[in-house]
C-alpha cells in the first residue's frame, strides 16, 4: 500500500513548465483532483498535504529542495511518519520513454537520474516504486541538462499531459498496491 506520492520537479516560476518539473505537475493534478491544497512545511522541506483516495489516506509531498536534493525532503516525512520505502511512490520525468509514456516499476537504479540518486541514498534503499512520464530524449549532440530544464512543445505538452491524465486514473489501484495489474494495464 502506498502511504506517500512524491512528485520531482524543481521550485520556481523559471522551472514550472520545464519537462524535469513533470513529477510536479503530476501531484498539482492529483491535488486538484483530491480537493487538497499543498502547504509550505519547513520541517520536511516541501510542500505537504494529505488526502483520501478512496479510503485510504495518504499523503502528498513536492520537495523545495532542488531535485538534486530531493532526498532531503522525502527522508525528512518518511523518517517522521516511519514509512517503509515500499510505501513510497515517486513520480518523476523519464528520458528514455517518449513523451506521453508512462511506466511503473519497483526499485532499480537511478540511471542518471539525481532526484531518484538523492532519494536512494537518503533512504538507504532503492525499493520504492517510481511512476515514471516520458519526456524524451535530446537531439543527437545537444545538452541533456538543457533538454530537461527547457518548456515542452505545445504537442509534446499534451502528450505528457495525457500520460499524467492516464496515471491518475490507475492510481487508486497503485495506493491499494495492485502493482502487478497496474504495471500489466500501464506497461503494455
Amino acid at each position: 500500500m502506498i502511504r506517500l506520492i512524491v512528485g520531482l520537479g524543481n521550485p520556481g516560476q523559471q522551472y514550472e513548465k520545464t519537462r524535469h518539473n513533470a513529477g510536479f505537475l503530476f501531484l498539482d493534478s492529483l491535488a486538484s483532483e483530491l480537493g487538497v491544497f499543498l502547504v509550505n512545511q519547513p520541517k520536511f522541506q516541501g510542500l505537504f498535504a494529505e488526502g483520501k483516495i478512496g479510503s485510504e489516506k495518504v499523503m502528498l509531498l513536492k520537495p523545495c529542495t532542488f531535485m538534486n536534493r530531493s532526498g532531503e525532503s522525502v527522508g525528512k516525512v518518511a523518517r517522521y511518519y516511519k514509512l517503509l520505502p515500499e510505501e513510497i511512490l515517486v513520480v518523476h520525468d523519464e528520458l528514455d520513454f517518449n513523451p506521453g509514456s508512462v511506466r511503473l516499476k519497483k526499485d532499480g537504479g537511478h540511471a542518471g537520474h539525481n532526484g531518484l540518486r538523492d532519494i536512494i541514498g537518503q533512504l538507504g534503499s532503492n525499493e520504492f516504486y517510481r511512476l515514471r512520464i516520458g519526456i524524451g530524449r535530446p537531439a543527437a549532440h545537444k545538452s541533456v541538462a538543457d533538454f530537461v530544464l527547457g518548456q515542452p512543445s505545445k504537442l509534446e505538452l499534451e502528450m505528457i499531459s495525457s500520460a499524467i491524465d492516464l496515471s491518475r486514473s490507475y492510481i487508486g489501484q497503485i495506493v491499494l498496491g495492485d502493482m502487478a495489474v497496474v504495471m500489466n494495464k500501464m506497461n503494455s
